[in-house]
């Protein structure tokens, strides 16, 4: 039986490949820029009602400072670090982030170089455990931890939060660098071997430059992740140990009666991590487009 096969008639385009061409032209840098707007416009109304007054913030809305400009005022941001609370609430936050973040990325590259080149018995099971361990909700964590600390009185302490949070971030984290070491050409490392290198300078020289992209994408979510975390710092810290997200939630009253501090102090909250993502965008990027593409 023969199959009839469409004929491509001479100077006609696909309409397939028509479309493609459209789209890789301006159509798709009007789309990506109309998404970036759309996405900005939060983040534009929450800076300009931080200038703003509060008895301006709750009559008329933010785009009214385009033809009033004279509502802009930096009181708040004065008022705001002014605030000893807020300002201890900011270094707190500090202080848990950054060490569960580099923790969670040097234990988590480690053992994902294990699991990924070194031969040891039950690899193969324990790495599944470990995966296994990503599937664990928070919350049913919560209270045998809490039990856990009270034990060790680690209750309303940063440690306690920073143990927390590596504990979490550590199986995503050995699940994503070990997927990406793995990838990694053995030719290179035997050639380490045979030069006289430890794991230790095996690990050092070889695998972390070559694992940058991964490395960086998983600080830059780890970061994420813990600086605008709530949850476990409202469970674990104190008046004197909680971060920042937790002293805005405690500030918040009803209806809003004190938006002049938390407006300013939701965008200082969420300035920060927008500055590490867009500093470090080009390896997250990378990171993201590890392995999808041979050659």
């Amino acid at each position: 039986m023969s199959v009839t096969r469409p004929v491509a008639v001479p100077g006609q385009v696909p309409v397939g490949t028509r479309i493609a061409k459209r789209l890789s032209g301006g159509a798709v840098y009007l789309i990506v820029l109309a998404v970036g707007v759309v996405w900005l416009i939060p983040t534009l109304g929450l800076f300009i009602s931080s200038l703003r007054k509060a008895s301006d913030i709750s009559s008329s809305g933010w785009w009214t400072v385009f033809t009033h400009p004279a509502q802009i005022t930096f009181k708040d941001y004065t008022n705001l670090f002014a605030n000893k609370g807020i300002i201890q609430s900011l270094w707190n936050t500090v202080m848990i982030t950054v060490p569960a973040t580099v923790l969670v990325v040097f234990l988590g590259a480690l053992a994902a170089y294990a699991f990924a080149w070194i031969d040891f018995r039950g690899r193969d099971w324990l790495f599944v455990v470990v995966v296994g361990l990503m599937v664990v909700p928070i919350q049913v964590a919560l209270l045998p931890v809490a039990a856990l600390y009270r034990n060790l009185h680690l209750f309303g302490t940063i440690l306690g939060v920073v143990m927390f949070h590596v504990g979490f971030g550590l199986p995503f984290a050995i699940y994503l660098l070990r997927n990406f070491f793995a990838a990694i050409p053995r030719e290179l490392l035997e050639a380490t071997r045979m030069e006289g290198g430890s794991e230790w300078t095996i690990f050092r020289k070889v695998i972390v430059p070559l694992g940058l992209p991964a490395i960086a994408s998983l600080a830059i979510f780890q970061f994420l992740w813990v600086w605008n975390d709530l949850l476990v710092a409202l469970v674990f810290s104190n008046a004197k140990t909680q971060p920042l997200t937790v002293a805005l939630q405690s500030n918040m009253r009803q209806f809003g009666s004190n938006i002049d501090i938390l407006a300013p102090g939701a965008f200082l909250s969420l300035s920060v991590p927008l500055v590490v993502f867009f500093a470090f965008q080009r390896y997250f990027v990378q990171g993201l487009m590890a392995g999808s593409v041979k050659g």
